[in-house]
This record gives structure tokens, C-alpha cells and sequence, in this order.
């Protein structure tokens, strides 16, 4: 089933004796493709959330993750885990969001050291706006281009990735 490109069944064993071989491997560049589309659009997006909204994507990703928790609010830990960074990392793009108004931390019920970290009204607003935004620059930039048959298929396809990588991840002590 292969050819000259690289191409063979899934699972097939693969030998791959040159550069211009792995370059040219299908999978690889599937994954390439991928991870390419990946980065354009998350410039094309952010950018547009930076113009229009005043808030870079990693902002706007932890507006939602907060906004989906709901009251009482996430902790550190939870935001850090549910973004894929260090808790450290975490804690300066909150203390970057609390400084621009959009969160602010609470105390913990039942926990006295701890805080947890919830929208303000201005964070509520905002994650509101720029969700109308980046809809409109999905669908222009990530669904448009789809033929419409293999837009939801493509979708499922894309959650099932998403869950399977997020399994394999270490969770955070």
C-alpha cells in the first residue's frame, strides 16, 4: 500500500532511510499540516481578539475556563491544569487579568489559605465580547474553508484528539 511519498496503512511498519523520506512521510506531514493550521489560526484569532477586544487568547481561554466553572470560582491549581501550565505560570496571567479588572480572588469555603479565582462583572463583559468576535472568526477562518459534508465529523474527529492527548498528559500534583 505504499509509495514513493511515504504512504502506507496505519499501523504498517515504517522504514525511513533518508531525510527526504521522513520529510515526505505521510503522517508526518498530516501532523505537520495540522500543527501548521494550528499556529496560523491561533495567530489569525488572537490577533483579531488583541485588535478588537484588548485581550490576548491566553486571557480570553482562561475567561472561558472561568466562566464554564462558575461560582465559587477555580483555584490555581484548576486553572493551571485546564490551561497546561506551571501553577506559577497561572498565577501571572491571573495576577495580569486581577490587575486589568477581569478577576478577582476569593477566599476558599472551607479553606482559609485558600483563594479562588472568579470573574468580575467587567471579566463577564469582556469574555462576552470577545466570544461574538472569535464565533465570527471561527467560522470565517476554521469552518468556512471545510466543505460543509466533513465539517462535523472533522469536529468529532478533533474532540476525540483533544480527549486521547489530554488523557496521556500527567496530572498536576
Amino acid at each position: 500500500m505504499g509509495d514513493e511519498r511515504g504512504g502506507e496503512a496505519v499501523g504498517e511498519e515504517v522504514e525511513i532511510r533518508t531525510a527526504k523520506e521522513a520529510a515526505d512521510h505521510e503522517l508526518i506531514l498530516a501532523f505537520g499540516r495540522l500543527q501548521g493550521a494550528a499556529n496560523r489560526l491561533e495567530y489569525i484569532l488572537g490577533r483579531a481578539l488583541e485588535v478588537e477586544c484588548g485581550i490576548s487568547h491566553l486571557v480570553f481561554e482562561a475567561l472561558l475556563i472561568l466562566g464554564r466553572a462558575g461560582e465559587p470560582g477555580l483555584s490555581m491549581r484548576a486553572i493551571a491544569q485546564e490551561q497546561v501550565l506551571t501553577t506559577g505560570g497561572a498565577t501571572r496571567l491571573v495576577d495580569r487579568m486581577e490587575t486589568a479588572g477581569l478577576v478577582a480572588r476569593a477566599e476558599a469555603p472551607g479553606d482559609r489559605r485558600g483563594k479562588l479565582v472568579q470573574l468580575t462583572p467587567l471579566g463577564e463583559e469582556t469574555v462576552v465580547r470577545a466570544s461574538l468576535v472569535h464565533l465570527e472568526n471561527i467560522k470565517r477562518y476554521f469552518v468556512e474553508p471545510l466543505p460543509s459534508a466533513d465539517r462535523e465529523r472533522f469536529a468529532e474527529n478533533l474532540r476525540i484528539l483533544s480527549h486521547a492527548a489530554r488523557d496521556v498528559l500527567p496530572r498536576l500534583p
